[in-house]
């Protein structure tokens, strides 16, 4: 069988061993908190009959169309009639406890709790950066949960995830955002609790086993079993047997599911756009979900800043940038349209937006791996023939665009004035930081949504020991995402998308801007067009070293959860230790854009922390010096023996094992 091969090649890189690991335990009490009926039923219901391959069906009688991006979806304004008014009440609460003197904040809710326009819009956004982008934004958003054990006491900001409409991810911060809304929006306690009930449960995040090894909780090893490759292959396989091009996205994805869906059998019948069927989504209960991706044309190796933004919702993939400007129905994005309608309106395909293929699509950075292949430090990590081999897969994979996620291109034909995909029958998407816009801002800050303030998570691997000078510390933002998507904002395809002035990295190091919370965009009467508040919030190390390179691709619980810790305490800046005043900060950045609209009196204390947060315009472009932060509270103490790998060499290895698969 063709896995076998695959598995040889594999085993061919077992010269990339791990030691055991040695782990001295933190206190993380707040971890072990027993799972409730939330994760009894882990996953969403079977929405794909035929598991990973699509499926031909009957049209509805409400034929399928892809319409034009110049509004909201119907689906969208519609449930946000009952999301907006779900958010009323977990803001009074969450506004009473931050303390805002001088604001009545329960009398401003009572004032304008029938129009809920006039109400804070929020949105959050968490960026890429594989592993240490899920595991630092996932502490943030437990930061930001209600639910969470102790996070509505002082200092704390549980019940902003509630008061939420809009969740975004990218890449590593996608796979954070699917897998929570995929097990039914349980909580990150929940997810990483090894005292899972469901029997459908698997161990979700249990990453001491690589994506190479497979799911440990089914005593399957990638060099001792041919089970895992095996599930992984075959499952492909019967995609390309039903005539869908496949690329190593979908073995990338279908291995993700293992670790962030179902790890029992890698969940192959769940796809993103069930989530709209969810009773807890239809009725309000969890902010709308949208992960990002890039659109790349065959044979582009480097992606523009100009490339055009792809976003997902549960209901739509499309885009507003002004190339595409359309957007099409998610269910039945596998169907072959042409200028905006089904060729065979009686014939629609369903169970192609698997979750694990969305998933993978915002995360497929093999392409970037291409590009480093020569540049890497492999040395001594493979025999010689062996890096031949390796180099020589990547070209083939590159040539052939194998290594970009192939899409039924629902935009054939459509605006063709205007797309650069309306010739071609498939739809090319890759990582969505492809474009250095590694913080999906791009969705929320269109106009139509209104959303007045964004909490930026930024978990990217800006620095490097040469970067801003040499011994920089690898691995912590500078804030080149925020001046990414600033710069695209003036340039045509903005779409006149308003977007505050951000400086430039120079700025960010000298003036620590990278190192703690910073508002971008206080003053709304300095702004051009409607555009949001920005609370950039860069992972920096609080109790935690959390730089791990974004190729580590397995981690001990203890780390995990150490990650996950200092998310945590960089969202709430350490429970409020390192300012007590930062809960009533974040209250006021969440108010600022409701009170210059309602003309409502900015409080003094509102006054003070924007004279502390935001950032005021100054700049400073001299050469920054050596950046190496300091744990800023008291440190985990966390150490691991494992042998994790250079940079890219675990995720070359798994392009050669699947690209000598696929090139066979």
């Amino acid at each position: 069988m063709r896995y076998n091969t695959l598995l040889t090649s594999a085993a061919s890189a077992a010269l990339l061993s791990t030691s055991e690991a040695r782990v001295v335990t933190p206190n993380m009490d707040k971890f072990d908190t027993k799972p409730d009926s939330t994760i009894s039923k882990r996953a969403l219901p079977a929405n794909a009959p035929h598991g990973y391959v699509p499926q031909v069906s009957d049209c509805p009688s409400d034929t399928p169309r892809v319409r034009v991006a110049d509004s909201l979806s119907q689906q969208e304004q519609d449930w946000l009639q009952v999301r907006r008014n779900n958010t009323i009440e977990p803001m009074r609460d969450l506004l009473g406890r931050l303390n805002i003197t001088g604001l009545d904040t329960d009398e401003f809710i009572n004032n304008n709790r029938n129009n809920a326009s006039a109400l804070p819009n929020i949105g959050i956004a968490l960026s890429g950066g594989g592993y240490r982008a899920m595991l630092n934004g996932a502490g943030v958003v437990e930061a930001f949960d209600s639910r969470t054990p102790n996070s509505t006491g002082a200092g704390q900001l549980g019940g902003l995830l509630q008061s939420t409409t809009y969740l975004a991810g990218l890449s590593g911060g996608n796979w954070m955002v699917g897998s929570m809304y995929t097990n039914n929006f349980t909580t990150i306690s929940e997810i990483v609790s090894q005292n899972t009930p469901a029997e459908d449960s698997g161990s979700l995040w249990q990453l001491s086993n690589s994506i190479f090894e497979g799911p440990e909780s089914d005593g399957i090893q990638l060099f001792d079993s041919v089970g895992y490759y095996a599930s992984l292959v075959d499952t492909v396989d019967n995609k390309d047997d039903a005539g869908f091009m496949i690329t190593i996205t979908d073995y990338w994805g279908r291995a993700l599911s293992y670790q962030l869906v179902n790890a029992t059998n890698g969940g192959p019948e769940y796809t993103f756009s069930s989530i709209a069927r969810q009773d807890w989504f239809t009725n309000g209960e969890a902010p709308l979900p949208m992960l990002v991706a890039d659109g790349r044309r065959p044979g582009e190796t480097l992606v523009a800043t100009n490339t055009t933004v792809f976003t997902f919702t549960p209901w739509e993939l499309g885009s507003h940038d002004p190339t595409v400007y359309g957007f099409a129905p998610l269910r039945y994005v596998g169907t072959n349209f042409t200028s905006g309608s089904p060729v065979d309106d009686s014939r629609c395909v369903e169970g192609y937006d698997n979750v694990g293929f969305v998933m993978g699509t915002s995360s497929s950075l093999f392409n970037m791996a291409l590009t480093q292949v020569n540049q890497t430090g492999t040395t001594g990590l493979f025999t010689s023939a062996l890096q031949d081999a390796l180099v020589s897969v990547l070209d083939t994979i590159g040539e052939n665009d194998y290594d970009i996620a192939y899409w039924v291109n629902p935009f054939y034909q459509f605006r063709n004035d205007t797309n650069p995909y309306a010739s071609s029958e498939q739809l090319t998407l890759v990582d969505g930081g492809e474009d250095l816009q590694n913080i999906p801002l791009n969705p929320l800050i269109q106009p139509e949504r209104e959303v007045d303030v964004i909490f930026a998570v930024d978990s990217s691997a800006d620095t490097n020991e040469t970067w801003p000078t040499q011994d920089s510390a690898a691995n912590w933002p500078d804030g080149s995402s925020l001046m990414e998507t600033y710069r695209r904002q003036q340039t045509a395809i903005g779409n006149n998308t308003a977007f505050p002035s951000i400086p430039g990295v120079d700025t960010f190091f000298n003036l620590g801007l990278n190192t703690k919370p910073t508002f971008f965009g206080c003053d709304a009467s300095n702004l051009t067009g409607s555009a949001p508040l920005i609370v950039y919030m860069p992972n920096a190390p609080y109790v935690y070293t959390s730089n791990v390179s974004t190729f580590d691709l397995s981690y001990n619980d203890t780390e995990r959860n150490a990650i996950i810790l200092n998310g945590y305490n960089g969202a709430t800046q350490g429970n409020g230790t390192l300012d007590e005043q930062w809960p009533t900060c974040v209250g006021c950045a969440i108010m600022s854009r409701s009170l210059n609209r309602t003309g409502t009196p900015v409080p003094d204390v509102c006054t003070q922390c924007f004279e502390r947060y935001c950032w005021n315009g100054t700049t400073d472009s001299s050469d920054p010096e050596t950046y190496a932060p300091e744990i800023k509270l008291s440190e985990i103490n966390v150490t691991s023996g494992a042998s994790k790998l250079p940079e890219s060499a675990m995720m070359l290895a798994f392009s050669l094992a699947v690209g000598l698969y696929m090139v066979m």
